[in-house]
C-alpha cells in the first residue's frame, strides 16, 4: 500500500508543507487561553485553529454555509490532498474513511443554536457528509478508538486494499475542542500548564490541539506515478493493535499492549529491520505514565538504541487527528533524511527493568539519517495500543 497524498490542517499552517516546515523548525503555536475560553472555570494551554482564515479558506472552494467548522476543515484537508494525488473521489472504487474520537461534539455546548442539525453529533453522520461532498456514493467507515483512531483507520485502509475492492483510500482524521473535551482532561489533572515536555523527566502533562489531516493511499506502486509533487514512494508495510485492558484511562505501567504490538509489526523480521529503522515517532503525550509506558514498551521490544522523537509539543494532542498528522510529519522527515527533534525535552528519564537501568535516545535536535524506515506507536484510553512499520523506497 502506497501514500500518493497528503495533507494538515493545524494551528501551524493549511498545507503539509508550512506544518512540516514549522516543526522542523522547532515552532509550536501551542498558546495560553484564559479562562472563560470554551465557558471553562481554569485556564488552559492549547493549540487552537484559526477559525476566521477557516470560514475564508473554505469559502473559496464552496459556498455552502450549513458544514460545521470541523467539517470544514476535514473537507478542506481531503480537497488539498488530492490535488497532489489526484484521484477520482467519486469514483466507486475509493473508499473514505474517518477517524476522530469525538467529532461534532461541540454542538452540545451550543444546543440553544438552531442553525446546526443535531445529526451532526453521529460520526456516521459527518463521515457520509465528507464522502457525499466529494460525490463518493460508498458507505464510508467510522474508526473511532480513543487517541489511537488516526493510526487504526490507517490499518483499516490497507486492508480495505489488501481485499481487493478498492483501488484507493481516503483516511481523514480530525478533532477541535471544546468545553466536554478540555474539562474532560482537566478532571484528571493531566493537562499542562506550561508547553508540554514529551519524554522529558521533568513533564507534568499535556497540551491539547486541533486538526484535520489526511492521507490517500493506493494499493499499487503504478498510482504514484501521477503525484504531481516528486517525493520518494512510502509504503505502509504493517500494523497492529493490541488491547491490554488494563484500566480505563491509565496506561499499562509496563507497556504491555505497546510492546505487543511492536513485536507483531517486527514479527521475525527484527534482525534485519532493526538495522534499518531510522527512528520511532512515539505518542509522547508528555504525561508521566504514558511516557513511561513507552519507554518500557520500547525497551523491552529490544529497540532502546533506536532514536526516538515525539511531536506533540509542536502541535498539541490533536485525537482522533494526531496518529495521521504525526505519521505525515514523520514520513516528510524521513523524506528529507531527517529525525526530527523532540521540542521541550531537555533531560532522560532513566526506568529500571529486571534490576537494569536504561534510558532512551530521545532525539532533543534534528539529526540526519540514511535508513529507510520508521515507526510510530501510539496508546490511548481503554488499554488500546498501536504500532505502524513505514518504509521509504
Amino acid at each position: 500500500m502506497y501514500i500518493i497524498g497528503d495533507n494538515i490542517i493545524s494551528s501551524l499552517g493549511f498545507t503539509t508543507e508550512e506544518n512540516y516546515t514549522a516543526a522542523k523548525q522547532g515552532v509550536s503555536e501551542i498558546k495560553h487561553y484564559d479562562a472563560g475560553i470554551f465557558g471553562l472555570p481554569e485556564p488552559f494551554m492549547a493549540s487552537l485553529i484559526d477559525k476566521e482564515r477557516l470560514n475564508d479558506t473554505f469559502a473559496a472552494i464552496s459556498s455552502d454555509t450549513h458544514y460545521t467548522n470541523l467539517e470544514k476543515a476535514t473537507i478542506l484537508s481531503v480537497f488539498y490532498a488530492n490535488k497532489e494525488a489526484q484521484i477520482d473521489l467519486s469514483n466507486p472504487k475509493t473508499l473514505f474513511i474517518l477517524s476522530s474520537t469525538k467529532g461534532n461534539v461541540d454542538i452540545l455546548d451550543m444546543r440553544y443554536e438552531t442553525s446546526y442539525n443535531l445529526k451532526s453529533l453521529y460520526l456516521w453522520h459527518t463521515a457520509e457528509l465528507i464522502a457525499g461532498f466529494f460525490g463518493n456514493k460508498n458507505t464510508p467507515v467510522v474508526v473511532s478508538n480513543a487517541c489511537i483512531s488516526g493510526a487504526a483507520a490507517q490499518i483499516v485502509a490497507k486492508r480495505e486494499l489488501d481485499f481487493g475492492k478498492y483501488d484507493n483510500v481516503v483516511v481523514v482524521g480530525v478533532d477541535f475542542l471544546s468545553k466536554f473535551i478540555i474539562s474532560g482532561f482537566q478532571s484528571f489533572k493531566a493537562l499542562s500548564p506550561e508547553l508540554c515536555r514529551p519524554f522529558d523527566k521533568n513533564r507534568c502533562g499535556l497540551n491539547l490541539g486541533e486538526a484535520a489531516a489526511t492521507l490517500i493511499m493506493a494499493k499499487c506502486r503504478d498510482m504514484v506515478s501521477r503525484v504531481s509533487t516528486p517525493k520518494n514512494y512510502f509504503r505502509f508495510v504493517s500494523g497492529a493493535v493490541r488491547n491490554d485492558a488494563t484500566h480505563i484511562s491509565a496506561p499499562s505501567r509496563t507497556g504491555e499492549g505497546s510492546f505487543r504490538a511492536i513485536n507483531a509489526i517486527l514479527n521475525s523480521q527484527l534482525p534485519t529491520l532493526k538495522s534499518q529503522i531510522a527512528f520511532i515517532n512515539a505518542h509522547g503525550t508528555a504525561t508521566p505514565y504514558n511516557d513511561a509506558m513507552e519507554m518500557n514498551a520500547i525497551v523491552r521490544a529490544g529497540l532502546q538504541d533506536i532514536p526516538v522523537n515525539a511531536l506533540k509539543s509542536c502541535f498539541g494532542h490533536t485525537l482522533g487527528a494526531a496518529g495521521i498528522v504525526e505519521t505525515i510529519i514523520s514520513i516528510y522527515a524521513l523524506n528529507e533524511g531527517l529525525i526530527l527533534k523532540t521540542l521541550g525535552f531537555e533531560e532522560s528519564e532513566k526506568i529500571e527493568i529486571d534490576d537494569e537501568e536504561f534510558t532512551l535516545d530521545v532525539c532533543n535536535e534534528n539529526r540526519k539519517t540514511d535508513k529507510n524506515y520508521f515507526i510510530k506507536i501510539m496508546s490511548g484510553f481503554g488499554g488500546v495500543n498501536v504500532a505502524l512499520l513505514l518504509c521509504k523506497e
